[in-house]
């Protein structure tokens, strides 16, 4: 017997990527051209920049309510970046995956391994430049950081490499658009699965096991 269509519940995604890999451009075109993905909105503690706002780049809020919400569990993963507190908000992602939507989160291997203890059922994705010759052109194409920075960006993507395997798929950002058909890809697959597709094709199979 067939299961009555129900509103499709959507799939979580953890996109990690060393700094300079080109992991937030690629994200930023992924969700503008497929439809029913968005990226979650972190939660932090650090001040609001100019031309910032509330509830785009992040929730903004103070120490005190961000401690709360640990206490209360209410977080996926957080951490403490250079005195500042980041989170990813639990109701928030559930929410918007029993919407139907899909969830991207940025984040990084130690994020992930968080997340996954809660949410074992996410994707994670791992995007790695194409050499460390051209991570380091383009840490220095930025032309924000000194040496000694961007020697310890070098030294901290080593790192963050380390942990790929944690991840189900690996894109490497060798070209752009290539890099983002991968990721399309990724998610067109898995939005292609039995179990995803019995939901929405519920009249459609009774019709033909009829």
């Amino acid at each position: 017997m067939v299961e009555p269509a129900r509103t499709r519940t959507g799939q979580l995604y953890i996109v990690s990527a060393p700094s300079g890999a080109g992991k937030t451009s690629l994200v930023q075109e992924l969700v503008g051209c497929t439809a029913r993905l968005i990226v979650s909105v972190s939660h932090t503690t650090r001040p609001m920049r100019p031309g910032e706002h509330d509830g785009v780049e992040y929730h903004f809020t103070d120490r005190q309510s961000f401690e709360h919400m640990v206490s209360a569990q209410r977080f996926l993963e957080h951490a403490e970046v250079f005195g500042n507190l980041y989170g990813t908000s639990r109701d928030r992602v559930g929410e918007q995956l029993e919407s139907g939507n899909d969830v991207i989160l940025e984040i990084d291997w130690q994020g992930a391994r968080q997340v996954r203890g809660l949410m074992p059922e996410a994707v994670g994705i791992f995007i790695l430049p194409p050499s460390l010759d051209e991570l380091e052109r383009r840490l220095r194409k930025r032309g924000s950081d000194d040496e000694a920075v961007v020697r310890q960006r070098m030294s901290d993507a080593v790192a963050e490499m380390s942990h790929f395997e944690e991840y189900d798929y690996l894109v490497v950002n060798d070209e752009f658009h290539r890099a983002l058909s991968d990721l399309q890809a990724i998610i067109r697959s898995l939005r292609l699965r039995t179990a995803i597709q019995r939901r929405g094709l519920a009249a459609l199979l009774a019709e033909l096991m009829a």
